[in-house]
């Protein structure tokens, strides 16, 4: 696995972050970059991830052109959450028959609720012969991945519950905004409305984790609410006043014969007293885990798609998820 040519697709917070772990390891070599913001198209992509060293490489704008010029082993994509906005990208990518490692959530168990979609990419990946990954911290991990792997030691589950509560304000601006701090209670519902307030990947978390116990569900609920301020909290890019929307609060149901049998439950809001990540299973053996301060989404995210690039590289081809891959680990390059 040493000297993998990796190209970077999508260079927001978390693409940037990809690009300085590949950086910093050995044997994985960065031949390529890619974004459609004019703002950063044909800087050095060095500058643009904020390393102390130029990379000599060109950030370019036109995906088909860099990437029949970079040849990359693998594409890391990270660009927008929405399987539908990304399909044209994933597409080009398969076209140059490179495989995929995407940080997109709802390609991270597409089979439930983009199935057309689903359909059409592993078809392509298959004939390009290559793989593709839809992962993440969460969906990826955290409230899927980890307690499908907890269960491996029940001999009975029948209850799977996961918290995760976050201190927002240790986040990104752009994650603060999305989880819709600082707006009135009625913008608030407005942009829950119109899909730019939420976290995506309950659902897909949900759907995973069924499928992988062999549990037919009735239906899945996706609830979300604001969490309001009772004193002024602020961080280091807002502040909010008492009465206005600090976070959000999300609750994702799995139901079984009319029973809640997946409960997913995100918290993320400014001043959470506690920062943590947990997993309860209820059956034989009962199972509680608790991650205390949390895992870093920013970082977790980045790490998870580097560490999954020789798993990526070894898959047959076609589309694949977290819960066919084999189980990815700390990859240090060499």
């Amino acid at each position: 696995m040493a000297n993998i040519r990796v190209l970077h697709f999508g260079l927001g917070p978390i693409g940037v972050s990809i690009v300085r772990q590949v950086a910093a390891r050995k044997g994985l070599k960065i031949v390529g970059a890619v974004d459609v913001d004019p703002a950063i198209a044909g800087r050095d992509l060095g500058d643009v991830a904020g390393l102390t060293e130029r990379l000599g490489i060109a950030v370019q704008d036109n995906a088909a052109r860099a990437l029949k010029s970079a040849r990359p082993d693998v594409v890391i994509h990270a660009t927008n959450s929405s399987l539908e906005s990304v399909l044209p990208q994933l597409e080009t990518i398969l076209k140059s028959k490179t495989p995929i490692v995407s940080t997109t959530e709802e390609l991270s168990y597409p089979g439930y609720t983009h199935i057309t979609q689903a359909r059409l990419l592993h078809a392509m990946a298959k004939k390009a012969k290559v793989a593709v990954l839809g992962t993440g911290v969460n969906p990826g991990f955290a409230m899927d991945a980890l307690p499908i792997m907890l269960t491996a030691v029940c001999e009975r589950v029948e209850r799977v519950v996961v918290n995760r509560l976050q201190d927002a304000r240790i986040r990104r601006l752009s994650f603060q905004q999305k989880i819709g701090a600082g707006l009135t209670t009625e913008q608030f519902q407005w942009k829950v409305g119109d899909g730019s307030v939420r976290h995506v990947g309950l659902t897909e978390s949900i759907a995973m984790i069924a499928d992988a116990l062999g549990w037919s569900l009735d239906r899945i609920t996706d609830d979300i609410q604001p969490k309001l301020a009772a004193v002024t909290v602020a961080s280091e890019f807002l502040a909010v006043d008492p009465g206005y929307v600090c976070g959000i609060i999300q609750d994702g149901v799995g139901y079984r014969s009319g029973e809640p049998v997946i409960r997913l439950h995100f918290e993320a809001y400014l001043g959470a007293p506690e920062t943590y990540d947990s997993v309860d299973i209820e059956g034989s053996p009962a199972l509680s885990m608790k991650i205390a301060c949390g895992i870093h989404g920013d970082i977790a995210t980045a790490s998870i798609a580097v560490n999954s690039i020789p798993k990526v590289l070894a898959a047959s081809p076609g589309l694949h998820t977290m819960r066919d891959l084999a189980l990815p680990s700390f990859f240090p390059g060499t």
